[in-house]
């Protein structure tokens, strides 16, 4: 685990203390609703409230001996009680306090995620409005195509982040269950009602059915939409690094004070954050096939999921809360240059204004095939020659056959792409960031 990344409240959810804590809290519960059906006196429970402690360097030292983890647990906080420590683990499982407590840590990590997206969705709801027009260049296949707004890809971005938002708030529920079955989830050693009484105090919905675990289908969900996440963060990281590139220059990560690029060259300011999203998305990515592969254990259940588990669930919601909160910083230090944003509108001689050439041929009664032709040949021949592109269809005489030259210069006018953008803005739920 990235344990000097990860932020403090990330690590709290995935620390053996919480871990621990929450086996402790799911055993009191189970006490707690035992005394209320009459199967264990309530001045028991009181007692075991009152005396029960925690020590984890005796429960590790316990589990060299045991090598169970949940067994050197109850052994361990069972010494500090007296004959009460019977009522300990009365009619459970292992994976009874083990599942419902990893669904607490994964409802705890979605919660931290889901402040993250809500952060990130508010701040690119800013920033495309603030560059809502602010016009560049938009490219398809790496080449210059029309032009469009830096606005109108946060807006895209926005919106990305608003699907997620809304995965992560379903994935809550799916992983926000409760399982206290049993050995293979007949209940036969335990009362349903205590399985219903702890998920009500623990805020989770009781499994309709399970068998001595919950289904691993729902931890896949969970990898699964984190694993989307990353590769959305990956796709915003991957834009603002070619943006960045020398020939490009249209916005830059923020470069602190006595912040560094290069050990060799003095001059290097690099998208390192970006790049650093980009690598770490990799990682989440990778982690969800072992989650579907989790799913298919034998019967009614194994352990090849457990020990997975153990790394692939705290390492990519601590790794998405990560990149979350880097590619915000990012985005409030990012440096945007409106200049170079209009010096390359140019850098094509005009050939981005080519389809509006096109149509305006067709509306004067040309075949759509027929306008192409004429379009492109002048486009080929700007591109080949250098040559601005407006100068060449002023001189073809077959073009200005239908089109004037003020209706030539009329076609070549930015502000033109621009027309629809306050459209598109105004279905976007801004308003609500």
């Amino acid at each position: 685990m990235l344990k000097r990344y990860r932020l403090p409240e990330m690590e709290k959810v995935w620390s053996e203390e919480n871990k621990y804590a929450k086996w402790l809290e799911i055993e009191l519960a189970v006490c707690r609703a035992w005394a209320k059906l009459g199967r264990i006196p309530g001045e028991a429970v009181k007692k075991i409230e009152k005396n029960i402690k925690l020590d984890f360097e005796q429960i590790k030292e316990i589990e060299k001996t045991t090598r169970h983890d949940i067994l050197a647990f109850v052994e361990g906080i069972s010494k500090t009680l007296g004959d009460e420590s019977k009522y300990i683990h009365l009619g459970l499982t292992s994976s009874d306090v083990k599942d419902t407590a990893l669904a607490l840590q994964m409802r705890d990590a979605v919660d931290l995620i889901i402040a993250d997206l809500k952060a990130l969705k508010q701040n690119l709801a800013r920033e495309a409005r603030l560059h809502k027009d602010t016009i560049m260049i938009g490219r398809t296949h790496g080449v210059h195509a029309e032009p469009v707004t830096w606005g109108l890809k946060l807006a895209i971005w926005y919106t990305e982040i608003d699907r997620h938002l809304k995965r992560m708030e379903r994935v809550r529920e799916v992983i926000s269950i409760g399982k206290i079955s049993g050995a293979v989830g007949t209940y036969a050693s335990i009362d349903p009602r205590v399985e219903e009484l702890v998920c009500e105090e623990l805020g989770l919905t009781p499994a309709p059915v399970s068998s001595q675990i919950l289904q691993r289908d729902r931890h896949a969900d969970l990898l699964n939409n984190l694993g989307l996440i990353a590769a959305s963060l990956e796709k915003f990281a991957t834009e603002i690094r070619n943006l960045q590139r020398t020939d490009i220059l249209e916005v830059e990560e923020g470069f602190r004070k006595g912040q560094k690029g290069s050990s060799a060259m003095p001059h290097k300011k690099n998208p390192i954050i970006c790049e650093r999203i980009s690598g770490l998305a990799r990682v989440v990515r990778g982690y969800v096939i072992p989650g579907l592969e989790d799913i298919a254990l034998w019967h009614e259940r194994d352990l090849t999921h457990s020990s997975v588990e153990r790394i692939i669930l705290p390492d990519s919601t601590v790794l998405v809360d990560y990149m979350l909160n880097k590619f915000n910083m990012v985005l409030k230090e990012l440096v945007v240059n409106q200049d170079r944003m209009e010096e390359n509108l140019g850098r094509t001689l005009g050939l981005i204004f080519s389809q509006k050439v096109m149509l305006a041929l067709v509306d004067k009664g040309l075949s759509r095939e027929q306008a192409y032709e004429l379009a492109q040949r002048n486009a080929l021949k700007a591109w080949e020659e250098r040559v601005d592109y407006r100068t060449l269809l002023k001189k073809d005489r077959e073009v200005t056959k239908h089109l004037s030259g003020e209706e030539i210069d009329k076609i070549f006018d930015y502000q033109s792409y621009l027309k629809e953008i306050d459209y598109i803005f105004a279905r976007l739920d801004f308003d609500s960031d």
